[in-house]
């Protein structure tokens, strides 16, 4: 990419590239048309109205069925450092994180409808050479990015199981939101939050998510301070105040008995 971000619409009658692979994101819309669209070697069924997201690293393709119309946004890692989202951590992780998701990320029919509207706004937007155009653009885009975290965030993740029930995404909601506040974190708060016993809250969150409670919270914790590193400036010290740990050192220790290495040296990496 020669920019942050690039938006443009395809009328093609056969994919012009095959098992691409890409180091930015691409949201790809149906505007018209049908076929399966091949992900790592998965393949998905498509037609009007579906948006699939490609995130760095995955290859894919699409075979049509006839001729189809697309919509395609992309945008790298720094078209995310540039705006100060409101939600920043739900939009980094599910966007970096959604290669599990299965086809189409709008679940939703209203906001289906919605993100068709904004499609065909940007379209006029894109053919139009205004002032401010570039600006307009940019909203609209980033109202589809909202849009499709908002789907993502309540398709089940992967590691749970088939049969859980709502009071364990309601668990994992509550982490989330929390993850910045150790204090609100600790088994005995959260099993009296739930009205569960300690004791069962650890079983119960094993048995609906393959893992402890305490494994889920610090990988959490760490996928939210590797977004901190990749995608902001802060400096260490402000990473630890902002996920509640003493001191640098603290965070350093915790960081690497995860990761292997300092937060200086993921960083210097992944820049």
């Amino acid at each position: 990419m020669h920019q942050s971000l690039e938006v443009f619409y395809e009328k093609v009658n056969d994919c012009p590239l095959r098992d691409r692979q890409f180091n930015f994101f691409e949201f790809v819309y149906v505007i018209s048309g049908t076929g399966n669209h091949a992900v790592n070697g998965n393949n998905f069924w498509y037609s009007a109205g579906d948006l699939f997201l490609i995130t760095p690293n995955d290859c894919h393709a699409f075979d049509l069925e006839s001729t189809c119309e697309f919509m395609v946004i992309r945008f790298g890692e720094s078209y995310i450092r540039e705006y100060q989202w409101k939600s920043i951590d739900h939009i980094e992780c599910l966007l970096y994180y959604a290669s599990h998701i299965p086809g189409s990320v709008l679940v939703n029919n209203d906001d289906r409808k919605m993100v068709d509207l904004v499609i065909q706004n940007l379209q006029q937007a894109i053919k139009n050479q205004s002032i401010y155009n570039e600006d307009l653009i940019r909203h609209f885009v980033n109202a589809i990015i909202v849009i499709a975290a908002r789907n993502m965030a309540v398709i089940h993740p992967k590691f749970i199981t088939l049969n859980a029930d709502s009071r364990i995404l309601q668990i994992l909601d509550y982490i989330q939101e929390h993850i910045s506040h150790p204090e609100f974190l600790k088994i005995s708060v959260i099993s009296e939050k739930f009205g569960l016993s300690p004791t069962y809250l650890g079983s119960y969150f094993r048995k609906q998510c393959n893992e402890s409670i305490q494994q889920y919270i610090s990988s959490y914790r760490i996928r939210l301070i590797e977004h901190r590193l990749r995608f902001s400036d802060k400096r260490v010290h402000e990473i630890a105040d902002e996920f509640g740990f003493a001191d640098e050192s603290h965070i350093n220790k915790f960081f690497k008995r995860h990761k292997g290495l300092s937060l200086k040296a993921y960083r210097v990496g992944n820049k």
